[in-house]
């Protein structure tokens, strides 16, 4: 006898996923587009880097997230003199029990906002490695799980330069999405300046599903089919990076897993089982500018990442699938 899995909820999916995407919009407006790449980048079990200017909501973008979310939330504020162990944690020595004990350290929340991520030595940048990639944290040889869901969105300002520290390849390629805010229209300013208060909206949206309610979704997004032909499109767009003239350091076969992850958590949100090109067209820029390396005398004459990508995105063939 055949066994039959349990009908998934597609349509209930959607509806709380675009409720959450509204309740961002409330105090992040006119970004609709990049609201739904975090929350892809939540569902899909990823994390976020959002670099842009100074003012034009990072840092509000990850708190209405986290609001939106009934689940604990800590903020990371990154400087130059700031420890590995303020992030990871540290074992105290306990004087009533005679034996060491563990003190979590910011990062044991479900969403932690690492803001200016940049500002901090190599040294605690790396604290985050293990964290961002394993879900856990190792500490004088004792290993302690993090909770589901769990999100790193991390800041950066990629034109002051005094004072940071770039982030390495290595850190880069744990960051599923990276995504840039940009200035809003000048109607939607003008609408931001009518109904800015000293309160401000931030505090007036309430959460709209909780950490269970994530997981439930995280598990359902795992579920939708991605086809072969298009398996094999991911990664004739990935090793196309690899082989490029104006790449000089190509993306990893972790970029085509992020692209999966991500693909599937974008098609579930529009109520489909199933991925298709269009859902892999527009993660390619989010998901691999941030990984590869244009070449010297590329960016010489004015190519940036973005700009080779769309090139690849046009050269490569779409496949041809037919919905399952």
């Amino acid at each position: 006898m055949e066994v039959r899995e349990r009908p998934q909820d597609w349509q209930g999916f959607a509806a709380r996923f675009s409720e959450i995407e509204h309740n961002v919009e409330r105090v992040v407006r006119g970004k609709n587009a990049e609201i739904r790449l975090a929350l892809v980048a939540l569902v899909a079990e990823g994390h976020l880097l959002i670099e842009d200017v100074p003012g034009v909501g990072k840092t509000m973008l990850a708190k209405a997230i986290a609001r939106s979310i009934d689940c604990s939330f800590r903020r990371i504020q990154f400087t130059p003199d700031l420890l590995p162990t303020d992030v990871t944690g540290v074992n105290v020595f306990n004087q009533e029990q005679r034996d060491f004990e563990f003190k979590p350290g910011a990062i044991f929340a479900n969403i932690v906002l690492g803001d200016e991520i940049n500002r901090a030595s190599p040294k605690t940048q790396s604290a985050l490695l293990e964290c961002m990639e394993e879900r856990q944290v190792t500490v004088d040889t004792q290993t302690h799980p993090l909770g589901t869901p769990f999100m790193v969105i991390a800041t950066q300002n990629p034109i002051e330069h005094e004072g940071t520290y770039p982030l390495p390849e290595a850190q880069l390629d744990r960051f599923m999405l990276r995504l840039a805010i940009g200035y809003p229209s000048a109607e939607v300013e003008a609408d931001i300046l009518s109904s800015h208060t000293g309160s401000g909206t931030l505090l007036e949206i309430h959460p709209v599903t909780d950490a269970p309610g994530i997981a439930d979704m995280i598990q359902q997004a795992r579920l939708v089919h991605v086809a072969p032909t298009l398996r094999r499109y991911i990664v004739d767009v990935v090793e196309a990076t690899r082989r490029h003239s104006d790449i000089y350091l190509g993306a990893s076969p972790r970029a085509s897993i992020m692209i999966v992850r991500a693909a599937r958590a974008l098609a579930a949100s529009e109520q489909r089982d199933y991925v298709i090109p269009d859902d892999v067209k527009t993660l390619v820029l989010p998901t691999l500018a941030h990984r590869v390396i244009v070449t010297a005398d590329a960016i010489m004459s004015g190519r940036s990442s973005d700009v080779v990508l769309r090139e690849i995105l046009d050269a490569v063939a779409v496949p041809v699938t037919e919905n399952p």
